[in-house]
């Protein structure tokens, strides 16, 4: 009799045990994040730093599980995901965006941004702000801005130093048509492309070349396909730490705030890294055999776009341009 009773003691213990820790520990919730490049790129540097912040700043009621090197589709199919609530958070450079928030196109402008600092200032101040609030209508919270770098191009046919090099090239560009105007006027064949086929469309000479900041060069190895870099800086490149509208209405406020706060410190870490890559990836592209051409005529190209500027300026307005073009903080 005792010894029964001396069971039943021991099971109510474990059970009240058992009970009182899953009381105590907090519900966990798996989120994913999708990017196109790899773990060791800014991309990933940048998610990874979302990731840690994520979870110090909701207790460990949230973590975040990555989905590098496109494993979650292309970023415009990343985007239409997000829509539908089936991608949690994406990191992706602005091109893509514009097709489903038209408002970021005006970021696209070709030798809009005087260099990084001016960027950056307009992207973090009420300018930027203004863009990350027309996302919400379109299914998407756009948590902050981050960064792929300023535009070169890389092609295989040349080297190209002025406006008259690009005629005839064909040369992969986004699916946006602030960039493919921008290419269609000096000359070029903008052929819009998902970033997961490039590198193939490359090797095969699908396309002539492409065009994209210098972290993105280095971590898609393609001095590997093309032998010829321009240092263009031809377009300031944004990029974007999104959330699923349908996850961010399920989150309280305070968490809401806590995933802010992340995508800015995922946003820093990205920005950082873009510097460094900056820094050397010139070099790096150079010892792997590229040819870098940095004597290139950017006057003549800006000259040359003229006509895309009236474009620009009737579509988007000369005002938001010059506000953007002449902002100090």
């Amino acid at each position: 009799m005792m010894r029964a009773q001396g069971a039943r003691l021991t099971s109510l213990a474990a059970f009240s045990a058992v009970f009182l820790a899953s009381v105590a520990a907090p519900a966990q919730t798996t989120l994913g994040i999708g990017y196109a490049l790899s773990p060791t790129s800014h991309y990933g540097i940048g998610a990874e730093a979302f990731a840690a912040a994520v979870e110090e700043g909701t207790d460990g009621r949230y973590v975040i599980e990555q989905f590098p090197n496109s494993a979650l589709g292309g970023e415009r199919e990343m985007i239409e995901g997000a829509q539908i609530g089936s991608v949690d958070v994406l990191i992706t450079s602005t091109g893509p965006v514009g097709n489903f928030v038209p408002e970021t196109l005006i970021t696209d402008i070709p030798f809009l941004f005087r260099d990084y600092d001016h960027a950056r200032a307009v992207l973090d101040g009420p300018i930027g702000q203004e863009i990350l609030d027309e996302f919400p209508p379109h299914g998407l919270v756009a948590l902050a801005w981050a960064e792929n770098g300023f535009r070169n191009l890389t092609n295989s046919v040349h080297p190209v130093s002025a406006p008259a090099d690009l005629s005839g090239l064909k040369l992969r560009t986004m699916q946006n048509d602030v960039h493919i105007l921008a290419f269609e006027t000096l000359g070029a064949l903008p052929t819009p492309m998902a970033w997961p086929e490039v590198y193939t469309a490359l090797q095969q000479g699908t396309v002539d070349g492409q065009e994209n900041p210098i972290p993105v060069i280095v971590a898609a190895s393609l001095a590997e396909v093309q032998p010829y870099l321009s240092l263009t800086r031809h377009v300031y490149s944004p990029s974007l730490f999104i959330m699923s509208k349908t996850v961010w209405d399920g989150l309280s406020e305070a968490d809401q705030q806590a995933f802010v706060e992340a995508a800015r410190a995922g946003a820093t870490a990205m920005r950082d890294e873009v510097s460094r890559v900056e820094q050397s990836g010139v070099e790096t592209l150079r010892g792997a055999g590229m040819e870098v051409i940095e004597e290139v005529d950017l006057a003549a190209f800006q000259e040359a776009l003229a006509s895309a500027y009236a474009q620009y300026a009737e579509r988007f307005g000369e005002e938001p341009i010059a506000r953007i073009r002449d902002y100090s903080p």
